[in-house]
């Protein structure tokens, strides 16, 4: 396997296109596939926080999906760009761990590529999305799709602040005062996220899960917006030999120190995440 870590800058694209951000010094390259934004381009500092945990242990590669999206693109298109990326930049098969979004697409990719994906790490996602998140998914792509900044940044907060009360009063006149920072930050080809909801909205795996061969763990809180815990469990349960931690409590994406020492246990060559199911 190739790593070319010392030459490669902390942000950028792959040969292919795929943008990419580094973070950590660890002797194993790992992918880890982000979830839904905006643009598709090189992740900021914040979204990698979420992966120093893994700086030991690997070099993480926080990917995106490349830039001009082709309209009517599938998760499976999604899938073999970060397949030919893995080919052309690696050589080999590599850790993978997929968030939200990303998870879809690493799902497909250990199915459609399966000399690509060592070890899988399904992160707050599932074989597919609640029927709740797929509506508001849309929903959200619909207002982005028009660049309607202030609509996109009520929508968003829509599904993370409980809609009744304060909260509810308080989320509009809240978007309105910050929407000139929003368009300042918006997108200048908001097509990317139409593209990859509108792909994400068509994917049904459940039946081809059983195709994957790499070992894999599925992470995640049982009071995740975007997914139920049957479904969390239904993919699980679907993957061959495949392991299910499950924190009561938590929400999406998965994190902190339980979430931080199962996805170590279990990429740690020889260490056991536990049960089928792990419940903390």
């Amino acid at each position: 396997m190739r790593d070319d870590t010392q030459r490669r800058p902390a942000r950028g694209h792959f040969r292919g296109g795929l943008p990419y951000a580094r973070v950590g010094r660890g002797p194993r390259p790992l992918i880890a596939i982000l979830g839904l934004t905006l643009e598709n381009k090189p992740p900021p500092g914040i979204a990698m926080f979420m992966y120093r945990f893994l700086g030991r242990d690997f070099t993480v590669y926080a990917v995106m999906r490349r830039p001009g999206l082709r309209r009517g693109s599938t998760i499976a298109d999604l899938a073999a760009d970060h397949a030919d990326m893995i080919r052309e930049e690696f050589g080999g098969p590599l850790d993978v761990l997929g968030t939200s979004t990303g998870g879809s697409i690493a799902l497909q990719l250990a199915a459609d590529h399966p000399d690509t994906v060592r070890r899988l790490v399904v992160h707050s996602s599932a074989h597919e999305l609640s029927e709740p998140a797929k509506r508001w998914q849309l929903e959200l792509a619909r207002h982005v799709g028009q660049r309607r900044w202030r609509d996109v940044g009520a929508h968003a907060m829509s599904f993370v602040l409980p809609q009744r009360g304060l909260a509810r009063a308080l989320t509009r006149p809240i978007v309105w005062a910050f929407a000139p920072l929003m368009a300042l930050a918006a997108p200048r080809d908001p097509s990317d996220l139409v593209v990859t909801v509108e792909a994400e909205d068509r994917f049904r795996f459940r039946d081809r899960l059983g195709e994957i061969a790499a070992p894999t763990l599925v992470v995640a809180g049982e009071r995740d917006t975007f997914y139920t815990p049957e479904l969390f469990r239904e993919t699980a349960a679907g993957v061959p030999g495949a392991r299910l931690a499950l924190y009561p409590g938590m929400g999406h994406p998965a994190r902190g120190p339980r979430f931080r020492r199962d996805v170590l246990g279990f990429l740690r060559e020889g260490e056991e995440v536990g049960s089928s199911e792990v419940r903390m």
